[in-house]
C-alpha cells in the first residue's frame, strides 16, 4: 500500500477503506481483486460503475464521520469552557478563604494536609479541597 501521498490519518483510512471496499465488492461479484483497477482503466464499465458507487459511499461515510467529529469537538469545547469557569470560581473562593482565615487556622489546615501530601512544603498555602471553608 502506498500511503506516502496522504497527509492525515483520515486520508490514509479513507484510502484503506477504498481498497477494502473494492476487494469486498469484487469478491461479492466473483471477480478477481487483481482485475479491479483503482485508476478506472479499460477493465470494463461495471468495474467503473462499482468504483463510482464505492467513491460515493466513501464520501458519505467521510461526511458523516466529519460531522460526528465536529459535533464531538463542540461538546468538548463547551465542557472545557465550563471547567475553566468552575476552576476560576474555585480559585477565587480559595483566595478569599485564605484571606479571611487567621494564621492559626491556616497552620492547622496545613498540618492536617501534611501527612497526606508530601508536596505541602511549597511556599504557597494548600488549596481547600472542593472549595470548602478553611
Amino acid at each position: 500500500m502506498n500511503t506516502e501521498m496522504y497527509q492525515t490519518p483520515m486520508e490514509v483510512a479513507v484510502y484503506q477503506l477504498h481498497n477494502f471496499s473494492i476487494s469486498f465488492f469484487s469478491s461479492l461479484l466473483g471477480g478477481d481483486v487483481v482485475s479491479v483497477k483503482l485508476d478506472n482503466s479499460a477493465s470494463g464499465a461495471s468495474v467503473v460503475a462499482i468504483d463510482n458507487k464505492i467513491e460515493q459511499a466513501m464520501d458519505l461515510v467521510k461526511n458523516h464521520l466529519m460531522y460526528a467529529v465536529r459535533e464531538e469537538v463542540e461538546i468538548l469545547k463547551e465542557q472545557i469552557r465550563e471547567l475553566v469557569e468552575k476552576n476560576s470560581q474555585l480559585e477565587r473562593e480559595n483566595t478569599l478563604l485564605k484571606t479571611l482565615a487567621s494564621p492559626e487556622q491556616l497552620e492547622k489546615f496545613q498540618s492536617r494536609l501534611s501527612p497526606e501530601e508530601p508536596a505541602a512544603e511549597s511556599p504557597q498555602a494548600p488549596e481547600a479541597p472542593g472549595g470548602s471553608a478553611v
